[in-house]
């Protein structure tokens, strides 16, 4: 054990990485000048993981989550498998009563036709794709995947606002939260949001879960933090949607190869958000960006909150990266 007057003398290198946190004042007052005509509201967080330097506008304001849920829905999978309770190649079947609207391709399909979990996760992320987003959230359960949101570390993440109400393109079933109405899929703020990215970024998944009383010695190997990190950052760098935080950033092909940007979108007609991270030459910076109640719901590439968004991150990487 330290001698007392050591201990002391070594408290401030412990504190020292939280201490070190600050909000960018200049780059937040910028930010605020950008975001001041827009015709909705916006809520942010952004976190420069080799600096500790932060921005937060309203960055706890609960707000929908539209696909970005599905970040959450990639981290309790992962932590499902950890634990042996799935794996990437188990089977799940698409019958033509599980194809539902809006983003993906399941939606084209042939029925009935089998996934594995890790296809079904890619088309999640890759193309937020709604008719694989639900396969999975019935593969894992939806009170499974609240759990590890909401339940106190080390068993959960130990959110406060961020909760998936239901399947996508479903109407909410049982006894739900009274705010369900109004968010819909389900409810976030741009900080818990970053929060889940950043586990994926640093590849913090958390104590090593208990295994499952079911699995057996002979079933499927549990692959190492190290390549379910690796996985889940595939499918974020090949994600399709690129016109948002990647629109002003993006040099490369991404059909090639993997961006230098990981990122997870989410649309809905009064919402535009992204959620991300851009590897700099300096390391990575989390961009967690919401707008809501927005007057502009055009579906196009230039929908004002779209462009609102790509202008906000490249700001950002500009302010805390100028040589990338």
């Amino acid at each position: 054990m330290p001698h007392p007057r050591l201990a002391l003398a070594l408290l401030p290198l412990l504190i020292l990485p939280a201490a070190l946190a600050q909000n960018d004042s200049a780059l937040t007052a910028t930010l605020q000048s950008r975001i001041a005509g827009f015709h909705g509201k916006v809520v942010l967080y952004a976190h420069d993981l080799a600096t500790n330097q932060t921005v937060a506008i309203d960055a706890d304001q609960p707000v929908p989550t539209a696909s970005v849920i599905k970040l959450g829905i990639l981290y309790t999978a992962l932590q499902q498998i950890r634990a042996g309770r799935a794996h990437f190649d188990d089977r799940l079947m698409l019958h033509h009563e599980d194809q539902v609207p809006g983003s993906g391709v399941l939606l084209f399909f042939d029925t009935p036709m089998t996934l594995t979990l890790k296809d079904a996760l890619t088309l999640m992320i890759a193309v937020s794709d709604n008719s694989a987003s639900n396969l999975v959230i019935d593969d894992l359960g939806l009170d499974t995947i609240d759990s590890q949101l909401t339940a106190a570390a080390p068993r959960g993440l130990g959110l406060k606002n961020t909760w998936l109400y239901k399947r996508v393109y479903r109407p909410a079933e049982g006894p739900v939260p009274a705010d369900q109405p109004k968010f819909g899929l389900g409810k976030t703020t741009a900080r818990e949001m970053a929060g889940i990215m950043e586990r994926f970024v640093t590849c913090n998944l958390g104590p090593a879960p208990a295994s499952s009383a079911t699995a057996s010695a002979a079933s499927t190997p549990i692959p190492t933090d190290k390549d379910l990190c690796a996985a889940a950052m595939h499918m974020l760098k090949v994600q399709s949607d690129r016109d948002m935080i990647p629109r002003y950033l993006e040099k490369l092909d991404t059909t090639e190869g993997d961006s230098a940007i990981a990122n997870k979108t989410g649309a809905i007609d009064h919402a535009r958000v992204d959620v991300g991270a851009v590897y700099t030459k300096h390391g990575a910076i989390l961009i967690s960006a919401f707008t809501h109640d927005n007057a502009d719901t055009s579906w196009t590439p230039d929908n004002e909150a779209e462009l609102l968004i790509a202008k906000l991150a490249k700001t950002i990487v500009d302010a805390w990266a100028p040589s990338t």
